[in-house]
């Protein structure tokens, strides 16, 4: 296959590109052959596949049952509390199937779901997960954290009964963090138990505009104490947005010194962050462009889809990356398109880090946007998804 005249992102780019702006893309087989130099006007842009770095497909599609949670993050949490409590293996193997469809359609090579783990014992949806895992084996690959409030991990052995489960099942150890009391030592007993069983981190991490919630300085802190760098990744980080620069400027700092994966979840943090009685001002989102001038290169990821959290979307990652383009106004746009393939791939630490050049992976999505312009338009979002070097057929 050859696939003439495209724009490859300079952030996507694996080789010397030697001025040029526009290339000729051979695929042989199902790895990139050759790239050359193109004499010919662009005629779309291409990208490695996408990867979501953070989702819930427990979750989603339940908003009907469940209801919106106008603005309140807690209120969302009690609903899919109430909600869960009826999840069976049947309930949710549907709507789990449906998501990795639509993502897999869409262009989506890996995804991180959290799963809601709400006590010592795996969830229901562990099962479901695992059986997914294997039958999308080779289309998408499926990882998972434990989502569990940190204060099960006080006192007792239900913090290493989970660590337990989640290595067994080959996953990430994470917590739900917000403003909790003994927040440093919970926090040092999760990465007790990630330490103890050889597991990477996923936090949740300050989802509110509270100015003293400062959950991501101390896993930071902690990170660096524990000689864990590159393996921690934190999720939201909405009150970075509302502190004091120069807090912020040093918490970003150790995010940089720590290896930090920053995920930024542009579309649910706007809907329940910021005032509902007026036209919001705050946009709940976290500090992207300041992460970025300290070398921390954060990712765009979905989140929630059709829930008590967003009750809209799905899950295109083109569509969150153009809401991400105008929430924290990152321009060039183009400049920023690692956000949903680079980024991410070393956050979950795939095997190929999304940068293309002869010889990685023919696992591409040709979007139709010739310009950094077209990129949040209809036109420019309609794509051509590659995978192992042949042309996916979809409707997008």
């Amino acid at each position: 296959m050859r696939l003439e005249s495209v724009r490859i992102p300079p952030r996507l780019r694996g080789f010397a590109a030697g001025g040029a702006e526009v290339f000729d893309v051979t695929l042989a087989g199902d790895r990139i052959e050759t790239i050359a130099p193109s004499p010919r006007p662009a005629r779309g842009t291409l990208l490695s596949a996408l990867v979501d770095a953070h989702a819930h497909i427990d979750k989603n599609y339940t908003v009907r049952e469940a209801g919106a949670a106008e603005g309140n993050l807690f209120a969302a949490i009690e609903r899919m509390a109430a909600h869960r409590a009826a999840w069976t293996a049947e309930s949710l193997r549907p709507r789990m199937q449906r998501a990795v469809t639509e993502a897999w359609l869409a262009g989506t090579r890996a995804l991180r779901s959290h799963l809601d783990w709400g006590g010592a014992e795996a969830p229901v949806s562990l099962a479901v997960f695992e059986q997914l895992r294997d039958e999308w084996r080779g289309r998408v690959e499926l990882q998972f954290v434990a989502l569990t409030p940190l204060d099960l991990f006080a006192e007792g052995d239900a913090g290493e009964r989970i660590a337990r489960s989640v290595r067994r099942a080959g996953g990430v150890l994470g917590a739900f963090v917000y403003r909790n009391d003994g927040i440093a030592h919970k926090l040092g007993r999760v990465f007790d138990q990630a330490q103890e069983h050889g597991l990477a981190l996923d936090f949740h991490v300050d989802e509110g505009l509270d100015a003293d919630a400062t959950g991501l300085r101390t896993i930071a802190q902690l990170t660096l104490a524990r000689g864990l760098q590159g393996r921690v990744s934190c999720g939201h980080a909405c009150s970075l947005s509302v502190q004091d620069d120069a807090a912020a400027r040093d918490t970003l700092a150790l995010c940089a010194q720590a290896g930090i994966h920053l995920i930024a979840l542009p579309s649910t943090n706007l809907y329940l962050q910021g005032a509902w009685d007026r036209t919001p001002v705050q946009r709940g989102i976290t500090q992207l462009r300041e992460a970025a001038a300290h070398g921390l290169r954060p990712s765009l990821a979905t989140d929630n889809v059709q829930d008590a959290f967003y009750p809209y979307g799905g899950y295109d990652l083109v569509e969150t990356f153009g809401l991400g383009v105008q929430m924290a106004h990152l321009a060039p746009a183009a400049d920023w398109l690692d956000a949903i393939t680079v980024s991410p791939a070393r956050a979950l630490g795939l095997a190929w880090d999304g940068r293309i050049a002869p010889g990685s992976p023919a696992d591409l999505v040709l979007l139709a946007a010739t310009d950094e312009y077209e990129l949040l338009d209809p036109r420019g979002r309609r794509r051509t998804v590659i995978r192992a070097g042949r042309t996916l057929e979809n409707e997008r």
